[in-house]
């Protein structure tokens, strides 16, 4: 059954008022039209009315991406490297936020103290810095990937402890770089780092060690299964989990990565991009960035050389910023870039200043 019409529209208009033969309206019709003008005139002032005080209001302004520099760029990868230094470092600097980072077991149960904790809250108060993210560096929770479930439980409460951590120094994000599997060996410790052979011997081939009971199936299952549990206990910490890639690990790339997340399903889980290794694996980085545009939480920065092998000083390579932060800004990304900057002879210091100048360039 048809809906009755609006009552502003006039019903229909009954015979004596309908228009004459001779194409004159009568008494009756005139008066009708005239009504229904009435009724349109009030409506079309109402609505411009009503709306022209909302159009005098300015668009809320967008939150742009916010700068930050993670702690080891200014301490080494070890138990001693520690972060107090570094957040003054990065403080006088100037930016907005740093990442901190648990670079051993011996360090997460020695170093990360509640009263450490509450030392570097305050001199991270001092200087305005937010925490980013808190990083569990590789070998804290290496086991993740073993399929033996007693390692793998041994290694969820490390990384719950990590937890704890991040939320005790503020940080809305925990996170790790996604571990490779246990049944890999390469040439080096940090299998990641082995992705090319500068200068190969004669008859030196590119091998990584594949144990016999590599089995991809079961690995993915158990990985799988093991992230959905750091979620989980990211969540019970009131923070989210962010994977990064890296090479011949579980989630090597940005599709890698999506696949993983189409298995959890969960928006407590994003993706830490480093511009670098996108580019080292071959993809470009704003091509990445659209694909993770809505698992995007933290971004690490760093440029590359033109063969895409090494990660020189920033300003000394090839990396596109300037296309990165309008992409960023064009998928209306409002968390932070934080510099990743691998050890060179040169200025650090410089370095980190001129990079923060960089990326206000490319974000203005």
């Amino acid at each position: 059954m048809l809906a009755a019409p609006p009552r502003f529209w006039p019903a229909a208009l009954p015979a004596a008022r309908r228009r004459h033969p001779s194409g004159q309206a009568g008494a009756g019709q005139r008066s009708q039209l005239a009504y229904t003008q009435s009724i349109m005139d009030r409506r079309s002032f109402l609505s411009t009315s009503l709306a022209a005080p909302l159009a005098a209001q300015p668009a809320p302004a967008r939150a742009r991406p916010k700068i930050a520099c993670t702690s080891f760029a200014f301490h080494p990868f070890n138990t001693a490297g520690v972060p107090d230094e570094a957040i003054d470092i990065i403080g006088q600097t100037g930016f907005e936020g740093i990442e901190l980072i648990v670079n051993s077991r011996e360090q997460l149960r020695d170093y990360w103290t509640e009263a450490k904790c509450s030392e570097l809250r305050k001199r991270l108060d001092r200087w305005g810095l937010e925490v980013a993210q808190f990083i569990l560096f590789q070998p804290v929770v290496e086991g993740l990937t073993s399929l033996d479930a007693g390692e793998r439980a041994r290694n969820l409460d490390f990384f719950e402890e990590g937890c704890r951590l991040a939320r005790r120094m503020g940080a809305p994000l925990i996170n790790i770089v996604a571990p490779w599997a246990r049944e890999l060996q390469g040439p080096q410790e940090y299998l990641p780092r082995y992705y090319d052979i500068e200068n190969p011997k004669p008859g030196q081939k590119f091998r990584i060690e594949v144990a016999a009971s590599f089995d991809w199936d079961k690995l993915w299952s158990a990985y799988v299964a093991t992230t959905r549990e750091c979620v989980e206990r990211a969540k019970r910490h009131g923070i989210k989990l962010t994977i990064e890639h890296h090479t011949h690990t579980m989630i090597h790339d940005a599709t890698s990565f999506l696949l993983l997340w189409n298995e959890i399903r969960d928006p407590a889980l994003g993706y830490n991009l480093d511009v670098g290794w996108t580019l080292a694996q071959r993809e470009y980085p704003v091509v990445a960035i659209h694909k993770m545009k809505r698992q995007l939480m933290n971004l690490h920065m760093r440029d590359i050389d033109g063969l895409m092998r090494r990660f020189p000083h920033i300003g000394e390579g090839v990396m596109d910023f300037r296309h990165i932060g309008q992409t960023l800004k064009q998928i209306g990304y409002s968390g932070f870039l934080s510099l990743e900057q691998d050890k060179h002879p040169g200025d650090m210091k410089a370095t980190a200043a001129r990079y923060l100048a960089v990326m206000k360039e490319a974000l203005a």
